[in-house]
């Protein structure tokens, strides 16, 4: 097994993630079969319990692990399936030390960091590394580990104590440390700063790790000079220091990595015995896809109607999913973040103005995604802007929580029961359309929802997101929730239109609901953003994209395939850059690679 260990220096959030993943794609694409490991410091046992303004989204892997949404950026890229265990805390180790501890395993000796906390790491990340994470059942021959948070943090001291004992254990032709640090360029000089980086890879050493890669990210270019500077101070050859600018799409940090020749030196320096040159083909897939998503001309326009709209991480597999859907149809995907709170009636907290323009933005988009969320703040908004897509025929997508707000809305408007709600926000609605799961109700926050990957079966032929699912009987998705339609009400809700087409195999769950008469009225109780791929984007989101565009049933009537016309489109056109013109005036554009954009 052959390790690559990726640290970062100087700031966070300078793009360790993508970096990591762009290792595994370039591997891949030789052939190789790749695994992904996050190591997060915090003591935290998973992510499950995290604010989304605390850390961005919580990723759910097929097994229920609630997890750093680095670990979607390692699925999306390599189109493999983690595990909980690829995801590393300080929270589980100490954990697993504890019980170890507690059970007698260490035969009464002092229970220290050296060596019982780093041997566990080491432990853990062997035993890892080598799960198949692939359908055919193949061993991975390179585990790429992605070391969170920056060196010389107190919170990583263990884990990088741990590496500098593992390099010697698993020999030094098994083991690479690569080293992403921030080159700056101070606006009053205008010239790049190697100072931090020198500091960095100092401060790395001293630790006894000595990277055999550095990955300069900057906003801009670096000159040659600088890259020899670098490579002077930093005690690595030249072609050991590889420049990472602020590009056009994260797709083409992978095709920089490999112009700058990181196959050929992960080749000679693991001994991968990949053939080189590499094959005329190699990464042709990849190379495809970042040339469609810079030459876009066409757009569509999507309200994104939430809750944790200040901070775009809370919401990343969603961004993706609808950005590979926009690939996939042929367009710019324009992205409009509302808080769902500006759409309430007014009320002291909600200026006027902000009021409005929430409501101007929602109705000048082409289409609307509703997506999941706790508690009660924004709920009102969220039913809102439901009840106006299914008044004003346009297209929706709800996710989790935003199936039950259209069964809400739906409930109040349509049924005509004003106090239809949920019991998590109303625990003595006498309507309780939404309620509680009786198997998680324990009184643990962590690990307690209904998670995990799911069938889920279609109960009617007539449907239009069983056609978009390649018109399956049964479909497998991750769920995250612990709020469920309440059966006693879907038999009124049905009868007035409403139809759940797709439910759980014991036909109590209701999964899937799509709206009669309307050209595009969908949610799902389960996440199908964490299944989509760049190449391979998710049926809801695809419905969504398409119905925002106009080209939805001219493409269920070919049978899901795009007409010549369009393909003509696609062949040109297809990809997608996502432009946030939000009111929060978002800096960062996703997919763009620039600093602090994590996924």
């Amino acid at each position: 097994m052959k390790y690559i260990l990726v640290t970062g220096g100087v700031i966070s959030g300078v793009g360790k993630g993508v970096i990591a993943s762009s290792f595994g794609t370039i591997l891949k694409s030789c052939g190789i079969h790749v695994t992904s490991i996050k190591i997060d410091p915090y003591i935290n046992i998973d992510a499950g319990t995290f604010s989304p303004y605390e850390h961005g989204e919580v990723y759910v892997l097929d097994d229920g692990g609630e997890v750093d949404l680095d670990l979607g950026n390692y699925e999306r890229f390599l189109d493999v399936v983690l595990h909980k265990d690829n995801n590393i805390t300080t929270g589980k180790i100490y954990e697993h030390v504890i019980k170890k501890e507690r059970k007698g395993d260490y035969l009464g000796k002092t229970v220290q960091v050296v060596p019982h906390i780093t041997d566990a790491i080491q432990e853990w990340v062997e035993k890892i590394a080598k799960q198949p994470v692939t359908e055919d059942g193949k061993l991975p021959e390179v585990c790429i580990v992605e070391l969170g948070g920056t060196i010389g943090d107190i919170e990583g001291m263990p884990f990088v104590e741990a590496f500098r004992q593992f390099q010697f254990r698993v020999k030094k032709e098994n083991f690479c440390c690569a080293h992403v640090s921030l080159v700056p360029s101070p606006k009053s000089t205008g010239e790049p700063k190697t100072k931090p980086t020198q500091s960095s890879v100092r401060e790395l050493r001293g630790l006894g790790l000595s990277p055999d890669l550095i990955i300069c990210r900057s906003e801009k270019p670096i000159s040659s000079s600088i890259k020899e500077k670098i490579s002077n101070f930093c005690h690595v050859a030249p072609d050991q220091v590889i420049t990472i600018h602020d590009l056009s799409s994260i797709y083409r940090v992978p095709l920089l990595m490999e112009e700058q020749g990181i196959v050929q030196f992960l080749n000679e320096r693991l001994k991968l015995e990949v053939p080189m040159p590499p094959p005329t083909q190699f990464m042709s897939q990849w190379r495809n896809l970042a040339e469609r998503v810079d030459h876009l001309r066409k757009s569509v326009n999507i309200a994104l109607v939430g809750k944790y709209t200040k901070l775009e991480d809370a919401y990343a597999s969603v961004i993706k999913a609808l950005q590979h859907a926009s690939i996939k149809a042929g367009y710019k995907l324009k992205l409009n973040f509302i808080d769902a709170v500006h759409l309430e009636l007014q009320t002291k907290e909600i200026e006027p103005v902000s009021y409005h323009k929430a409501w101007q933005e929602l109705c000048s988009n082409d289409g609307v995604i509703v997506p999941g969320g706790f508690g009660q703040r924004g709920i009102n908004g969220k039913i809102e802007a439901c009840k106006w897509c299914r008044e004003h025929n346009k297209p929706l997508l709800g996710i989790c929580l935003g199936l039950q707000t259209i069964v809400i809305e739906y409930a109040r408007n349509v049924l005509h029961q004003e106090n239809a709600h949920s019991t998590e926000i109303d625990p003595n609605t006498k309507y309780p359309v939404v309620i509680d799961m009786p198997e998680h109700t324990s009184g643990d926050m962590g690990g307690t929802m209904r998670l995990g990957i799911r069938p889920t079966r279609f109960v009617t032929q007539a449907s239009m997101i069983r056609q978009l699912y390649g018109n399956s009987e049964i479909i497998q998705e991750r769920h995250r929730h612990r709020y469920e339609v309440n059966p006693k009400y879907v038999g009124d809700l049905e009868a007035a239109g409403l139809k759940f087409v797709g439910r759980d195999e014991e036909n109590v769950r209701m999964e899937i609901i799509e709206l009669e008469n309307h050209d595009y009225y969908v949610a799902t109780q389960f996440h199908p953003e964490y299944l989509s791929r760049p190449l391979k984007p998710s049926p809801p989101f695809l419905g969504l994209i398409l119905a925002s565009t106009g080209k939805l049933k001219s493409y269920l009537a070919k049978g899901c395939r795009f007409s010549p016309s369009q393909l003509s489109d696609n062949e040109s056109d297809e990809g997608s850059t996502v432009d946030f013109s939000s009111n929060q005036k978002s800096e960062l554009a996703v997919p763009t690679f620039g600093l602090d954009a994590r996924n």
